[in-house]
């Protein structure tokens, strides 16, 4: 039965119990890790978010009531006990905090009883995750999630307090606002007062923020709650949180200064990790060249080489009709000690690639007993196969990939497979922090789907000022001022300069093939605001779950947000979305249709 805590007062926590408190009598409360019966003697491990303490029952220091209380506890009961600090006369436990202390208990009150759990609370649980997250405030006493969001915590802190001091307000944006064509599907939530209208929830606070510029806030920052619906992935959830900033009259250059010393503050103060400054920089250009990702892990090298050159006179037909494509080429991957994967292996490499709309992959095999073996070496003259395993630094038990096609598709194989390998050899250190900016996106790109242009960032990144004169003839050799900040081939955050004269933005809309009116109508806001006077103006923002998670060392996002969602966007706790009663459809003037 549970009992009342009235007359207790918790003087710390488990794990802050310490050897300089030996003698000393304390009020620790907790959940029961586990429990020991030794011969009359009772141990129990009380855990709290700071960790784990020793209880020690035994009939010197508690009466028979308690003692027998004690007998009855089991895992995950709450407790709440007084006691005195002494030195373990056991074995000393080196992999707790508390290990050479434990508390000689006096007094025991049950606060509340708990059924056994689905699941052991333990570190590092092997429970399948769709029971962790149906049972997940269980899942959330586990001491390896439980760092985790101390750590967010962390960085939200951190994060206000550097920005204060960098002269930064902290401004809150609407939840609730208009839906406008940003590239995901909006999340709408209809409005009972208007009926037929709907509010949509931010996919980012993107067009607010650039109003505050223009209300003449100068350095702005949010730690804004986004909504996006799309395709769900290990780092991706349908609502999370973005550190979002923007600054008036600066240059890329600011923005880059103020947010490489934001982040070695921030690994400084809350890992003890120090990021070299400056951050490298990489052109788009170069990063897609050498590792085939905008996002590119520099915690390895592995780097692509273009080989085009070399093959472009051979007989190879795969390699000669790629080179005939617009933007085609020939590139190639060298796997170090690889050489001797056996044929099966080879096969699943080359399925690997059709999965990534190559039509295959070619390969040199240059195995480890001397042998050659190679795909297309029929079709290529010794110099030229002696020329392109030269060019592609080629040794003795080395593995040469080659993919041939445009160059996306190119990009897109090699890249993947440069990490794939580099997961499979353990060429990826988690405790290695390796960051990169790059620059000079294109600033739009091709949609197939949409059969136009759209902007690679948003309509409001403005062009590299040489390249604007080509926006009609060669619209995709256009760079924009967008910059983001990678860590370990991760996107952590991105941004860029944005259009404040009126002739630049009325022609991106054009671009974009919004009509004046469409353009109206979409910005109606933004463009009034901007009649008003606008200030040149620049700003990024981060992943906030995306950053943590990495810095946490964690597999997903879902270990670093407290109640995420799965793939389907659908919460396995509360069981969200659900439908809800006819009355609240019909305040709403909304009626459900059924769909297969």
């Amino acid at each position: 039965m549970a009992e009342s805590m009235q007359g207790l007062k918790r003087t710390c926590r488990c794990a802050e119990v310490t050897e300089a408190m030996i003698g000393q009598e304390v009020t620790l409360m907790g959940w029961v890790q586990k429990n020991r019966n030794k011969g009359g003697i009772l141990f129990v491990d009380l855990r709290d978010r700071t960790g784990i303490v020793q209880l020690i029952f035994e009939n010197t220091h508690i009466d028979a009531e308690g003692l027998e209380k004690a007998a009855r506890i089991r895992s995950e009961f709450v407790l709440a006990v007084r006691g005195k600090v002494q030195k373990r006369e056991g074995a000393v436990n080196d992999k707790l905090q508390t290990g050479t202390i434990e508390v000689a208990v006096s007094e025991l009150r049950v606060l509340s009883e708990a059924e056994t759990p689905p699941f052991p609370i333990e570190e590092d649980s092997k429970t399948k995750d769709e029971v962790r997250l149906k049972y997940r405030t269980l899942d959330l006493r586990r001491p390896d999630l439980q760092r985790n969001l101390k750590l967010r915590s962390d960085v939200a802190y951190l994060t206000r307090q550097f920005f204060h001091q960098e002269g930064f307000y902290e401004i809150e944006t609407p939840m609730l606002g208009k839906s406008t064509p940003e590239g995901a599907r909006d999340y709408l939530v209809p409005s009972r007062v208007h009926p037929g209208s709907f509010y949509a929830l931010p996919q980012s606070p993107q067009l607010f923020k650039q109003m505050l510029m223009c209300a003449g806030y100068d350095r702005y920052i949010q730690i804004a709650r986004c909504f996006r619906d799309e395709d769900l992935r290990a780092d991706r959830q349908p609502e999370f949180t973005q550190i979002d900033m923007e600054l008036s009259f600066v240059d890329q250059e600011d923005v880059m200064d103020v947010n490489e010393r934001f982040l070695h503050y921030l690994f400084r103060e809350a890992l003890g990790v120090e990021v070299p400054l400056p951050i490298p920089r990489m052109t788009w250009q170069e990063a897609m060249d050498r590792f085939g990702s905008d996002k590119p892990d520099l915690r390895f090298g592995m780097e692509l080489v273009n080989v085009s050159d070399i093959v472009r006179d051979s007989e190879f037909a795969v390699f000669r009709n790629a080179l005939e494509k617009k933007d085609g080429s020939v590139r190639g991957l060298n796997v170090k000690g690889k050489g001797g994967l056996g044929r099966k292996q080879i096969d699943k490499l080359v399925e690997f690639a059709k999965g990534c709309d190559a039509g295959g992959l070619a390969y040199i095999q240059l195995q480890p007993d001397g042998n050659v073996k190679s795909s297309f070496a029929k079709f290529m003259k010794e110099e030229e196969m002696t020329a392109l395993i030269r060019a592609m630094d080629g040794e003795t038990g080395d593995l040469l990939l080659f993919a041939a096609d445009r160059n996306k598709i190119v990009w897109n194989v090699l890249g993947a497979l440069r990490l794939q390998f580099a997961e499979e050899m353990g060429l990826l250190d988690p405790k290695e922090y390796k960051f990169v900016w790059i620059t000079e996106f294109p600033l739009l790109e091709w949609s197939d789907e949409e059969g136009r242009y759209m902007a690679m960032h948003h309509p409001f990144t403005m062009p590299v000022e040489e390249d604007w004169a080509r926006v009609d003839e060669d619209p995709g050799s256009v760079r924009a001022k967008a910059y983001d900040i990678v860590l370990n081939g991760n996107e952590i955050g991105g941004g860029s300069v944005r259009i404040h004269q009126d002739d630049i933005q009325e022609k991106m809309f054009e671009v974009l093939g919004f009509t004046k009116e469409q353009a109206r109508e979409q910005f109606s806001f933004l463009l009034q605001a901007f009649r008003y006077g606008v200030p040149p103006h620049a700003g990024l923002a981060y992943g906030l779950d995306r950053l943590v998670m990495l810095m946490a060392g964690a597999d997903s996002i879902r270990d670093v947000i407290p109640f995420p969602k799965v793939k389907d966007a659908s919460d396995l706790m509360t069981e969200a979305p659900a439908p809800v009663e006819e009355k609240q459809l019909q305040e709403l003037g909304i009626a459900v249709a059924a769909t297969e």
